[in-house]
């Protein structure tokens, strides 16, 4: 299983605001999030390993950070036409089994994986207040088959960060999973 890294995406980055349908076609708006204490948006498709491998704790995350006023933002990019399986009907499955509480959203022209930058599922951007990334990286160090137990303490720990007021560590490792899949065509050149 080949692994991608995320592009780490430049700190201080506005976050880029979109509006996609959601897996049953309700529109959704990260407008929506304004005057959220922080803001994730993390890239994610139901086949990839990785996801499989941490979408539990990536549910558990969203249910214990939505609460306290982080708004959060799931987003597949995935080329359905070649990954049927990650079509609404494998998105709402994936929310299902892992008790998602945050939108799911289909993101079909993969601009806004463009817009973020986003290289690979799963792959994590939380946003301050001031919606200014300060959080691009992994979830913790587990990855499939490496017996690191599965807890999100990075991503937790950059969250808990920001709710108090105060910036995560600069220390940030770069997530790492199944690459998205681009259309034909359709592949982005990040500098």
């Amino acid at each position: 299983m080949a692994a991608t890294p995320s592009t780490m995406l430049s700190l201080g980055t506005p976050m880029p605001d979109f509006e996609l349908e959601d897996f049953a076609g309700r529109r959704i708006s990260t407008s929506d999030s304004f005057g959220s204490r922080a803001t994730l948006v993390v890239f994610l498709c139901p086949h990839c390993p990785y996801v499989r491998h941490t979408r539990a704790e990536i549910g558990r995350f969203g249910r214990d950070f939505q609460p306290r006023g982080l708004a959060m933002f799931a987003v597949n990019s995935n080329d359905i036409a070649a990954f049927p399986q990650d079509g609404p009907e494998g998105m709402k499955q994936e929310a299902e089994i892992a008790g998602y509480t945050f939108p799911y959203l289909r993101d079909e022209s993969q601009e806004v994986a463009k817009l973020f930058k986003a290289a690979c599922t799963p792959d994590f951007f939380l946003f301050d207040a001031n919606r200014r990334l300060v959080y691009r990286g992994q979830l913790d160090g587990s990855r499939p088959g490496n017996s690191i137990p599965v807890t999100g303490a990075d991503l937790r720990a950059a969250a808990e960060a920001v709710l108090a007021g105060k910036l995560p560590s600069g220390d940030q490792k770069a997530s790492l999973g199944c690459s998205i899949k681009w259309k034909p065509g359709n592949e982005p050149r990040f500098s």
